[in-house]
C-alpha cells in the first residue's frame, strides 16, 4: 500500500497525464493525415492504455499491475523510437527532403514520437530508481 504521496507516485501520476495530453495531439495529428499508414494507429491506441495503466498503478499498487505497466512503458519506449524513425522517413519524402528546413517545419514532427520515449523512460525511472 502506498504511505502518502511519495516522488514515485507524484512522477507516475504524471506520467499517466503526459500519455493522456499526448493521447490528444497525436489523434488530433494523425487523423489530419487520414491514418495513411497502419503505424500511425499505434499511438493513437497505446497512449492512452498507457495513461490508464500509469493512473491505476498510481492508485493501487499491486505486483502484477507493475510489471503490466513496466510492460507496458518498454512497448511505449519502442514505439516512439519506431515513430521518430518514420517521422523523420516523412520529412525526407517531402519535396526537397531534408535538405529543405521548411520540410522540418511542416512536416511530420520528430520530436513529438520521441516525446512518448521520455515519458516512458520517466515512468521507468519512477518504477526502478533505488
Amino acid at each position: 500500500m502506498w504511505q502518502g504521496w511519495p516522488l514515485e507516485r507524484v512522477i507516475i501520476l504524471f506520467t499517466g497525464l503526459a500519455f493522456a495530453m499526448i493521447f490528444v495531439q497525436v489523434t488530433l495529428f494523425h487523423s489530419r493525415q487520414n491514418f495513411r499508414h497502419w503505424s500511425m494507429w499505434l499511438p493513437v491506441l497505446g497512449t492512452p492504455v498507457l495513461a490508464v495503466a500509469a493512473g491505476a498503478y498510481g492508485f493501487y499498487r499491486v505486483e502484477w499491475l507493475r510489471w503490466t505497466f513496466s510492460a507496458l512503458l518498454w512497448i511505449g519506449l519502442a514505439e516512439g523510437l519506431y515513430g521518430a524513425y518514420k517521422h523523420t522517413a516523412g520529412v525526407g519524402e517531402r519535396v526537397g527532403g531534408y535538405g529543405e528546413t521548411q520540410n522540418f517545419l511542416v512536416g511530420p514532427p520528430i520530436i513529438l514520437p520521441l516525446m512518448m520515449s521520455a515519458i516512458s523512460v520517466l515512468g521507468l525511472l519512477a518504477l526502478y530508481w533505488e
